[in-house]
């Protein structure tokens, strides 16, 4: 930079074209040195549509020291200017093209862990946060709460420090301003990167969460509890009998008899079994079968035998 007057003027055809050139040669030396880069692409309008994205570039007037830089910064990242973004736990670094390329690091520091379990608890609050966060989602209030001014998870200015390769003296120059513009976009379709920024594990809210639901004392009342027909019903599928059968009351008639006075159970002759008409007809002749008529001789012998009297035996 001259520091006599100020630089020629770059209009935005001309830097965005040379924003393209550096980044093809920087994804070049990546690739072999076997890195991959994650550029900001270049775009029109709102840097953030998300409410936790514009709370973010909201909070970034926090941390300019001159007021000229930040606009100058969202020009940059607009044009896609920011050819390289990568954030770690507690760094951010980044290329950006503008006369030159140029290498940003932004350091933060990591959330105080009082503060950490502060928003923990505020978050598992509500039930509509509690069954979000239980389903692995960021539902819109805890997104509110990680975002509140002062208590939340964006760093104060003293948590955060910058460096810039550039000659500018300022300590947010533009280029630092583009890098912090392109973290509230990329934070619209990844709201996580700000728990790795701040060093922390999204996992304590839902272990949080879970904590804090209400053990069941009483089981469920009987009308409320699905029976076996009624899930049958509900999914198609059969279910097994696998209930013991129920047992009479006491007093209470059987399918095999009454209950006598004495408290026994006289159980009832199995019933004969009926026959049809054509067992009826089949009946006789399969018992004459059975028996066949004597004949004469036989009737007679029988007979005879039948007439005969014991011989009394005269002998002393």
């Amino acid at each position: 930079m001259n520091y006599g007057q100020w630089p020629a003027y770059v209009s935005v055809a001309e830097r965005r074209a040379k924003a393209e050139k550096a980044a093809e040669k920087a994804a070049a030396k990546a690739k072999k040195a076997g890195t991959t880069l994650t550029p900001i692409a270049p775009f029109r309008g709102a840097i953030a549509k998300t409410f936790w994205g514009k709370a973010w570039c909201d909070n970034l007037e926090n941390y300019s020291d001159y007021a000229n830089r930040l606009p100058r910064g969202s020009s940059y990242v607009r044009n896609g200017s920011v050819i390289d973004l990568q954030i770690t736990p507690g760094e951010v670094r980044a290329q950006v093209m503008g006369s030159s390329l140029y290498t940003v690091t932004a350091s933060v520091t990591a959330v105080p862990e009082k503060q950490w379990k502060t928003i923990c608890t505020d978050c598992s609050g509500s039930i509509d946060s509690l069954v979000e966060l239980l389903q692995g989602k960021l539902s819109n209030a805890v997104m509110e709460r990680i975002c509140k001014p002062g208590s939340g998870l964006f760093p104060s200015p003293k948590e955060i420090s910058f460096e810039c390769s550039c000659p500018d003296w300022a300590s947010m120059c533009k280029h630092v301003a583009a890098v912090l513009y392109g973290i509230g976009a990329r934070l619209d379709q990844q709201p996580e990167v700000l728990f790795t920024l701040r060093r922390v594990d999204a996992k304590d809210l839902v272990s949080q969460a879970s904590q804090g639901l209400p053990v069941a004392s009483k089981r469920p009342a009987t009308g409320k509890v699905l029976d076996d027909a009624q899930l049958a019903d509900m999914f198609g599928i059969e279910m097994a009998d696998v209930s013991a059968p129920a047992k009479p009351a006491a007093g209470a008639k059987t399918s095999a008899g009454k209950k006598s006075a004495t408290g026994k159970v006289a159980l009832k002759a199995p019933a004969k079994p009926r026959q049809s008409a054509s067992s009826k007809v089949a009946a006789p002749a399969a018992k004459k079968a059975a028996n066949p008529p004597a004949t004469p001789k036989a009737r007679k012998v029988a007979t005879n035998s039948a007439r005969a009297r014991p011989i009394k035996d005269k002998t002393d």
